[in-house]
């Protein structure tokens, strides 16, 4: 398996459910209850909405199936709320949208929905978290964002100043210089706000032996970084 990755194929066409209206289907992959196996939140039980659609194009992405949204069903908020619910029910501690790249979609309904149907009893909502590549505006209401920025595809600034885990996948040099720079950045977003910058993750490309060298080496360089592990994939976990 080489060291760095392949440059980016050629991108889909943009997802035909894009920016859907509040309340409308969405295109999902899966749903499903699992540990989450990865970043600050790993070893936790999680229930996940994979959306479909993806136009970032990584060529290392495990989950090329969820990038086409035409193929995949839809399934309206409220029904999707309902599924999270029993997961809460089930144990799950919170829910996690993810993609292919989620905000290609108007997030809001969806958001809106889950924190209807996701109530412990007369306590708070069920957690809602979400990972995203942040190449579009932000739209749903979260309460944790993980930001995992591609080089050939920069973030928004927004999604810098608002994510609060930034997590950069590695394979080759080139990515770590990215990381600092993305950490600089998210930082800089964030002058009004001292002291609170998102915690800040490694996670070495899967399979890639290269990536795993460079990565621990610059967690042991430098304090300020940790590294992640997708643990899922060592426990033959969703």
């Amino acid at each position: 398996m080489p060291h760095a990755p392949q440059p980016p194929p050629s991108r889909p066409a943009p997802p035909t459910g894009r920016a859907l209206p509040t309340g409308r289907a969405l295109p999902v992959v899966e749903t499903f209850h699992s540990i989450q196996g990865e970043g600050s939140h790993g070893g936790r039980s999680a229930f996940f909405i994979r959306l479909a659609g993806c136009t970032v194009g990584c060529s290392w992405c495990d989950t090329k199936h969820s990038w086409p949204a035409d193929g995949h069903p839809g399934r309206r908020p409220e029904e999707l709320g309902q599924a999270a619910a029993a997961a809460a029910a089930a144990g799950a501690a919170f829910v996690v949208i993810t993609g292919g790249e989620p905000l290609h979609h108007d997030l809001t309904g969806l958001t809106r929905a889950l924190r209807a149907a996701c109530r412990r009893g007369e306590g708070p909502p069920l957690p809602l978290h979400l990972e995203t590549s942040g190449v579009d505006r932000l739209s749903g209401a979260f309460d944790w964002i993980t930001l995992s920025p591609k080089r050939h595809r920069p973030p928004r600034p927004a999604l810098l100043a608002a994510c609060q885990e930034l997590k950069v996948v590695v394979h080759e040099p080139a990515d770590l210089t990215f990381a600092e720079t993305m950490a600089a950045a998210a930082l800089a977003h964030r002058q009004d706000r001292p002291g609170d910058g998102p915690v800040l993750l490694l996670q070495p490309g899967h399979g890639s032996d290269q990536g795993q060298e460079l990565a621990v080496a610059h967690v042991l360089a430098n304090p300020a970084w940790r590294l992640s592990l997708q643990t899922h994939k060592l426990l033959g976990l969703p």
